[in-house]
């Protein structure tokens, strides 16, 4: 077995530990990682992988088209990538602007299935992070609900790397999510928890967890093809 399929498998083991049986999806981090190593994440058993950099993505999509992948977008979301991310991508998990919806909605193929939508939500307010403040998500989860080539699914954080917030962060943003369904907004999908912290995350309620570096090991800058 190679070491991708055995951390591919041990990170799924200790999912299923932490989810006590409720269905946990797991997104591979692929960023700055080889189309290489993608695929050999893909032949044990890996199909959803998740993408920062838009460039260096559309060179892997493009080496990968003989895979039936599902390809997340989940870096900064700029204006004027918002067109290719629409028409390549399944999920986009890190919405923040109702411009940037709206162009994502324009721009997605109408042979295609809506686009799976995440609002990713700054939820420590803090300065230095993407994402919308808690009290702005609601407005944002409006629109995008109005808007017919989007599929609104759920929420994205990254909160501090700090095992005594994280906790807390975690719960506040379940308990956003909770708010929003009693709104009737039918979310299915709590995005939070990565490689240090997924088991914290799932204990707090995720549906969805972003693993790289305990799937491909530590990034080697300009490692992949295209990076940014």
């Amino acid at each position: 077995m190679t070491t991708i399929a055995a951390n591919l498998q041990a990170s799924l083991a200790r999912i299923e530990a932490a989810a006590g049986g409720r269905k946990v999806r797991l997104v591979a981090v692929s960023k700055g990682q080889s189309a290489a190593s993608i695929r050999g994440a893909h032949a044990a058993g890996q199909h959803v992988f998740g993408e920062n950099y838009l460039q260096e993505a559309l060179a892997k999509i493009v080496q990968l088209k003989d895979l039936a992948l599902e390809w997340h977008f989940i870096g900064p979301l700029q204006s004027n990538k918002t067109a290719a991310i629409a028409q390549h991508f399944d999920w986009v998990q890190s919405v923040e602007r109702e411009k940037i919806a709206q162009r994502l909605n324009d721009a997605r193929p109408e042979q295609r299935f809506p686009l799976h939508i995440c609002l990713q939500v700054n939820i420590g307010n803090e300065a230095s992070k993407h994402g919308l403040s808690p009290n702005a998500v609601l407005p944002l989860a409006q629109a995008v609900r109005a808007l017919p080539r989007l599929k609104l699914r759920g929420l994205m954080a990254i909160p501090e790397p700090d095992a005594v917030l994280a906790p807390l962060r975690f719960k506040q943003l379940r308990v956003l999510f909770d708010e929003l369904n009693n709104e009737g907004f039918e979310l299915d999908t709590l995005s939070m928890g990565m490689s240090d912290d997924f088991e914290t995350a799932i204990a707090c309620g995720s549906t969805m967890v972003r693993i790289g570096t305990a799937i491909f090991g530590p990034r080697v800058p300009g490692r992949a093809v295209g990076l940014q």
